[in-house]
């Protein structure tokens, strides 16, 4: 249906819409590039398809193939827990990411995905570069090629040092990420000892200074824009957002990241690694990872039905098509594969004189009313160490010592958790171990707990519901379709051109790029490869 769309929107337009199925090619790829829109919606596709160029989204899904059913099938969707899902084949049950934090029973603290305090920063004086994949579980397919393939490299870029980590997986020959605060890329010591000199050159030219000097305006005439709200974006030549830190406090790059010129300096980093990184120049396949986070924290501040967001797509939609274009040059396109998803979805934001069903949920009140609940049942005590990610966990030694059992403190907080405004369903951790939900919510719930990382109830929130957070005005977290259906868009001469319409679980992207890669799927990999798009 999407493809029809395009097809019918370019030939409105009189662009050929030309389709590569007889074209292909049956060699393995000398490249395979990643790209992960951070928070992107598959209803982007189709709600902004009309006012997208003819070389970014529109050559990606005419000339490629669409999966217009790909689906995330676990309940917390995060963006750690995605990125880990396309890379490892499996959901979060497997590997292990259940969220961006967690709470660690063994230390009594919480974890942040990828932190790692025994690593230091490469390429700055600032402490920014303390990540490491060392606390990830499961192996990535890059992983798998580097075991496979002598000279295969993989390198992963993004604003975000999970994002950079969690794409490389273990074996990673080079991750690179922004330090917010001084705007130049780093790494850590756990990749190399120093800075190649590209980087350096790169950091020491200054160009970062001009993305944030930028100033954010619309970038189509005003009525041709779907989406009406907006705070920071210039419609007129008198307003607008302007990124001149200059101006401002020394070292704040923050608005750079959340404005389309943090996708843009990510989309022109990438270019360069891949010409001095050597990335598809011989017949050893290279994986090269792009994670555009901005796009995620445009949706989060600005929210589903913003001029910013829907701009900053028009946006992202020539970087891809620059993008594209230099790949097909420096590549070939019969040698490359491009594969674009995202981590998860998006809700939409919370409006007073809506009558859709919708609310804020509050932690911090939810974990008072729970500790209260606690000490009525059970006496005084710290019962309640932690309420992180929609878990609770509980302070199991307290409950051992003073006689109680687990599962029925678990129960009875479950069964109180459920009377909470905003509250669906809620689970305890010994039903979640011991039981087999075969669909639906509460089997998402099961592909979201991992023993190890897991509290002792997890939650889940009523649709339309998000937690509240400062600043973020559209969420992710649920299992609603809202938040785990995304595009996966595969691209190159590797690969078909058809839309696949069924459902594709999102841990097929691993198995079905080891398959054309001609490689092992990730150990721990539970998806199996897309045939339609397969090409023998």
């Amino acid at each position: 249906m999407l493809r029809k769309l395009f097809i019918l929107l370019l030939a409105a337009s009189a662009i050929p819409a030309a389709r590569a199925a007889s074209a292909i090619s049956r060699h393995k790829p000398r490249l395979v590039v990643n790209i992960v829109v951070g928070q992107m919606r598959y209803d982007y596709l189709l709600r902004f398809a009309d006012n997208f160029g003819e070389k970014g989204f529109h050559t990606l899904v005419r000339e490629g193939s669409l999966c217009t059913r790909a689906m995330y099938d676990y309940a917390l969707t995060r963006t750690g827990s995605g990125l880990a899902t396309i890379v490892t084949g499996t959901d979060p049950a497997m590997h292990g990411v259940v969220g961006q934090r967690w709470f660690n029973y063994t230390t009594g603290e919480s974890v942040d995905l990828a932190a790692d305090k025994k690593a230091f920063t490469v390429g700055s004086d600032e402490y920014d570069g303390q990540y490491s994949p060392r606390g990830l579980i499961a192996s990535a397919v890059g992983d798998q090629l580097k075991a496979t393939v002598r000279d295969a490299k993989v390198v992963s870029v993004a604003l975000d040092p999970v994002s950079a980590v969690v794409m490389g997986g273990h074996s990673a020959d080079a991750v690179y990420w922004l330090n917010g605060k001084n705007g130049r890329w780093v790494t850590s010591n756990y990749y190399v000892s120093a800075l190649p000199g590209w980087v350096e050159k790169f950091n020491d030219s200054g160009s970062v200074a001009g993305y944030s000097s930028q100033k954010w305006e619309i970038s189509r005439p005003l009525k041709a824009y779907h989406n009406e709200e907006y705070t920071d974006i210039a419609v007129d030549s008198a307003k607008g957002i302007s990124f001149d830190f200059l101006t401002r406090k020394k070292y704040d790059y923050d608005r750079l990241c959340a404005s389309p010129a943090g996708n843009t300096l990510v989309k022109d980093f990438a270019v360069q690694a891949i010409i001095y990184e050597g990335l598809g120049n011989d017949d050893a396949p290279d994986i090269l990872n792009i994670v555009f986070d901005a796009s995620r924290r445009i949706g989060e501040k600005y929210g589903t039905g913003s001029i910013e967001l829907e701009d900053s797509y028009y946006r992202l939609d020539e970087d891809l098509a620059a993008l594209l274009s230099f790949l097909d040059t420096q590549v070939g396109r019969d040698r490359l594969l491009v594969v674009l998803t995202s981590d998860h979805g998006a809700s939409d934001p919370i409006r007073a004189n809506s009558r859709v069903p919708a609310g804020l949920f509050d932690n911090g009140q939810f974990s008072a009313i729970i500790s209260g609940f606690l000490g009525a049942q059970l006496g005084t005590g710290d019962w309640l160490l932690k309420f992180e990610n929609r878990q609770v966990y509980l302070n199991r030694g307290l409950i051992y010592q003073k006689g109680h059992k687990l599962e029925e403190v678990q129960n009875a907080v479950a069964n109180f958790a459920i009377q909470f405004s905003g509250v669906s369903q809620a689970v305890t951790a010994t039903a979640l171990q011991n039981g087999h939900f075969t669909g639906g919510v509460m089997g998402r719930m099961q592909n979201s707990f991992f023993p190890r990382n897991s509290g002792d109830v997890m939650i889940n929130l009523m649709p339309g519901w998000i937690e509240f957070s400062e600043g973020v005005i559209s969420d992710s977290g649920s299992p609603y379709n809202y938040d785990t259906h995304v595009p996966l868009i595969w691209y190159g001469g590797v690969v078909g051109n058809t839309d696949v319409e069924h459902d594709v679980n999102m841990t097929d992207v691993a198995p079905t790029v080891a398959d054309i890669l001609g490689i092992a799927p990730p150990p721990a990999a539970t998806g199996t490869p897309i045939a339609e798009i397969l090409v023998k």
